[in-house]
């Protein structure tokens, strides 16, 4: 007997739990008085009004630069020709001069070195100065050629920033050009 009222309770059991699983609630949509239950989140961006990208030449960057930092070149050494060398007529001499950027501003493209006194003696007056970021040392070159008359020459060179202020110790060149006997 304990064994038929156990099956029945098992069965009742299982009869409970089945039909609990047939049972389903049915939901109606909201209706437009209603807020949904569920709203799912969407990325709706603002539209922006369109701006027009700022451009920068290479001299107003430069300019910039020059407004932040202080241009400066320090003479250190000659590295070749010691002034008052002696030099054949037409001959070519290759002048080097250790110096420093001792300023804050990069050299970069734009910055020159020109001739601002003397004899060019056959080298171009305005040239390229030697890209060198700030603190480095470098060497400055600039080939010559020595006049044919006899006589004492010098060339004077100032460095120069992109907007054309010089700056800086100048550099200078000083011959003695001797026919040979």
């Amino acid at each position: 007997m304990a064994y038929r009222r156990l099956a029945l309770f098992i069965a009742t059991l299982l009869i409970f739990s089945l039909a609990g699983c047939g049972i389903s609630s049915v939901r109606q949509a909201p209706d437009s008085e209603q807020s949904p239950f569920f709203v799912p989140p969407t990325l709706m961006p603002t539209p922006l009004p369109p701006t027009e990208t700022p451009t920068v030449s290479p001299a107003e960057s430069a300019a910039t630069q020059a407004a932040v930092c202080n241009n400066n070149l320090t003479f250190l050494s000659d590295l070749t020709v010691p002034d008052g060398t002696l030099v054949a007529p037409g001959s070519t001499i290759d002048k080097r001069w250790e110096v420093e950027n001792s300023g804050s501003c990069n050299w970069e493209e734009g910055y020159q070195i020109n001739m601002i006194s003397g004899s060019e003696m056959g080298a171009i007056k305005e040239q390229a100065l030697i890209p060198a970021r700030s603190g480095s040392r470098v060497a400055i070159r600039i080939i010559f050629t020595a006049p044919n008359e006899p006589g004492k020459y010098r060339s004077v060179w100032q460095a120069f920033d992109p907007q054309g202020n010089a700056f800086g110790d100048p550099l200078y060149i000083e011959v003695q050009v001797k026919k040979s006997e």
